[in-house]
């Protein structure tokens, strides 16, 4: 089945029909490795959660969810293939991909909002107006507040690769390390991170954890930093997710 899915009609009767959805609460669950990042040990109701950069950090964070049950959308990532998704656990029978949302990005965000329990959300590149200072990519306060309360009324979560001010809870890598490699030879294996988690509110205290990302085979673990063969520092240029699935 394509994972491509249109979104005409898409609106809170999917969610709520779906086999197998999470009972309403205040989180949506994560992978056990990822909890003890998080204040209530999931992922907020209502809560917009910021990933520095797309990567395996941000499917990770998704992959709990789709196990339970829930329906997830991803937007404005192509390289977020359904392989690379399915092998973290997320369930691509219950997962929407909009690849390039355009110019109308914030109702396609809104329409997945009203459809999933959880939207991934890369923000396209915003091309700054003549007198306008703000970063690109950086969007008005009115097009944010306007998801945040379509958010809020769905009791979902909107997991944003990038800056969103006033993110409930904000993830980034500090620094990591690469298993594989010895003198100019070998094979990348494995990755260890140190990643670190704050935000507003309860979040404002910083956490962190020293994870697999991803460990040799491919999962999403617990790691000790003294296992690291080599220096840490930069990784070398990620491998860019095979897009898969299309239908």
């Amino acid at each position: 089945m394509s994972s491509r899915w249109p979104l005409e009609g898409l609106d809170g009767r999917s969610r709520s029909s779906a086999a197998g959805a999470p009972e309403a609460g205040g989180t949506l669950p994560v992978l056990p490795v990822l909890r003890e990042l998080l204040p209530r040990g999931g992922l907020a109701r209502g809560s917009v959660v910021t990933v520095a950069e797309f990567g395996l950090l941000a499917l990770a964070l998704a992959a709990g969810a789709s196990a339970a049950g829930a329906w997830c959308g991803i937007a404005g990532v192509p390289e977020a293939g359904v392989l690379a998704a399915a092998a973290l656990g997320l369930d691509v029978e219950r997962t929407l991909l909009v690849p390039d949302p355009g110019q109308a990005w914030a109702q396609v965000v809104a329409s997945l909002l009203d459809g999933c329990e959880l939207v991934l959300l890369r923000l396209p590149p915003r091309e700054p107006a003549r007198g306008d200072h703000r970063p690109p990519g950086a969007y008005g306060a009115q097009v944010r507040q306007r998801l945040e309360a379509t958010l809020r009324r769905a009791r979902g979560v909107l997991l944003v690769v990038g800056d969103w001010p006033g993110a409930h809870v904000r993830l980034r890598v500090l620094s990591q390390g690469w298993t594989g490699l010895g003198h100019g030879h070998g094979r990348l294996r494995a990755c260890c991170a140190q990643v670190a988690a704050d935000g507003r509110g309860e979040a404002a205290m910083t956490r962190t954890r020293w994870l697999w990302l991803p460990s040799e085979d491919g999962r999403i673990t617990a790691a000790d930093p003294a296992d690291i063969p080599v220096p840490q520092g930069p990784a070398p240029a990620a491998r860019r997710l095979q897009a898969a699935g299309a239908g």
